[in-house]
């Protein structure tokens, strides 16, 4: 088999004798064309008036066979067979057909016919060619087989598997329905920057980047959720916002550092209306996004017909974990975490403890919920921007949805005492100066904000990894460009 290198230089030399007999391989023109999907469904029509058709693709099949030349061409929409025949388009034509191969964009005119076989086909009169390979594809889908180069080259997966692009193109219904029922529901879309002064709404390591014209260090931003809050203050009541966001963190089968979130905040409403809407709208994009309530993650079927299960937080972690949140220490939670040899990646001796319960909880609990479920009441510690209980102290208005051992999403009534969120982000500090860099920071301007006055509120949001779950991948699988590492480190 001919090395990489070698049929390069055949194709090299198959684009210089293109160039001397007078033809661009580069055009900037196409001309008129139908879709290959339209094509084939108006075959029979188009076949007995015998109308002469133009078709634009890519070769993806090559059978010389004599004078004969069968191919495959395919477009967005579809394939279909092309046949050209010295005979019908002469000599000096059909020599120039020599300098095409699989990978060569074309322009082909010609009329439909029926083989013997039933394999609908165009009959070539004439061709243009719209760009010249010069690197031959992969063997089909085995030679793409290995995923760090799927990810890689992903336009050559999205070439060569044909279910690659069906997720992606599922992708887009998926955020397309998550803004259709928002905005049925009454809510506003709005943007709000992604350079940030001060990084905030999230436990996350943020990026740094310089700022040229302001001579200053900005974040991107690791949440969406404190300008939005801002508009609430700004007398806007239902706002959503679809964006990117960026966090310096590990990455995972569940977690990427650059991916799309989702988050809406609904001023006048509480923690049970939230409950109401949040099921509303995940029945509404899985029903759009997979045709059902039902669908399998890792070997487990799951279904969102029913109601969902609420989990008491406290209750679970007393369950699994052993200890009553109530007046465990945090010796007793650094004691357990050693007992059960739990990786932390940092000190333990310097974990807070909302960080400590957090670890315990992901590790021992979260696992044991299968069924689409609330996980309700979380501590204070683990919830930073989240509005008291006034009924149970020590705990918060919080609500999680969790499948699968995973968490889709996170939800609470919004803190809006700006005394108390003042103290939250105090602690927070503290943590961070003890090490904690995942810890929030104090955001002045946001406190300002809610010194204005800001109506109590719901909020909640969800990001790309529900898409994912949805469709039992990981999350880098179905990010259309996920990060990789240089090919030199």
């Amino acid at each position: 088999m001919a090395k990489l290198e070698e049929l390069k230089q055949i194709k090299q030399k198959k684009l210089v004798a293109l160039k001397k007999a007078g033809i661009d391989p580069y055009p900037d023109t196409v001309g008129n064309f139908i879709a290959i999907k339209d094509l084939l469904t108006d075959f029979k029509c188009l076949t007995q008036k015998q109308k002469k058709v133009f078709l634009v693709g890519r070769i993806m099949l090559w059978r010389p066979q004599g004078g004969l030349i069968f191919g495959q061409l395919r477009d967005q929409s579809g394939q279909i067979q092309f046949f050209v025949s010295k005979k019908d388009i002469g000599e000096k034509e059909f020599a120039l057909w020599q300098n095409l191969e699989i990978g060569d964009f074309l322009r082909l005119g010609g009329k439909l016919f029926l083989t013997k076989r039933g394999e609908r086909t165009v009959n070539v009169s004439d061709f243009k060619i719209l760009s010249k390979a010069l690197t031959p594809l992969p063997e089909k889908w085995a030679g793409l087989q290995d995923m760090e180069k799927r990810l890689r080259q992903r336009y050559l997966d999205l070439l060569l598997n044909q279910k690659a692009g069906e997720i992606f193109k599922r992708k887009t219904l998926f955020w397309q329905s998550a803004r259709e029922f928002l905005t049925k529901q009454g809510f506003l879309e709005v943007e709000t920057p992604i350079l940030e002064m001060v990084p905030g709404g999230a436990e996350a390591e943020p990026f740094l980047t310089h700022y040229n014209a302001l001579g200053q260090d900005l974040y991107l931003r690791i949440s969406l959720e404190l300008p939005l809050k801002k508009l609430l203050v700004g007398g806007l009541e239902k706002v959503f916002e679809i964006g990117r966001v960026f966090r310096n963190e590990g990455m995972d089968a569940e977690h990427l550092q650059d991916y799309t979130s989702l988050e809406f905040y609904w001023a006048y409403h509480n923690l049970a209306d939230l409950q109401k809407i949040v099921q509303e709208f995940f029945r509404f994009i899985i029903k759009k996004t997979v045709g059902r309530l039902q669908h399998q993650y890792q070997g487990q079927k799951i279904s969102w017909a029913k109601n969902f299960a609420q989990i008491d937080y406290f209750a679970l972690f007393q369950k699994n974990v052993g200890l009553d949140l109530s007046n465990a220490s945090d010796a007793d939670l650094r004691a357990k975490i050693k007992l059960l040899k739990l990786k932390t990646g940092l000190d333990i001796n310097k974990l807070g403890r909302g960080r400590m319960i957090d670890l315990l909880y992901k590790k021992i609990c979260r696992p044991k919920i299968i069924q689409p479920s609330f996980l309700l009441g979380h501590p204070v510690e683990v919830s930073p921007l989240a509005k008291r209980d006034p009924q149970k102290p020590g705990r918060v208005l919080r609500l999680q949805p969790v499948a699968g051992g995973v968490e889709l999403g996170n939800g609470f009534a919004e803190l809006n005492d700006p005394l108390e969120q003042r103290q939250r982000f105090e602690q927070q500090m503290k943590l961070r100066q003890a090490g904690d860099k995942e810890a929030q920071i104090l955001d002045d301007d946001f406190l300002t904000a809610l010194e204005y006055g800001m109506p109590p509120a719901a909020g909640f949001g969800f990001s790309e990894r529900l898409f994912a779950f949805l469709l039992d991948k990981s999350v880098r699988e179905t990010t259309i460009f996920p990060a990789v590492k240089n090919k030199e480190h």
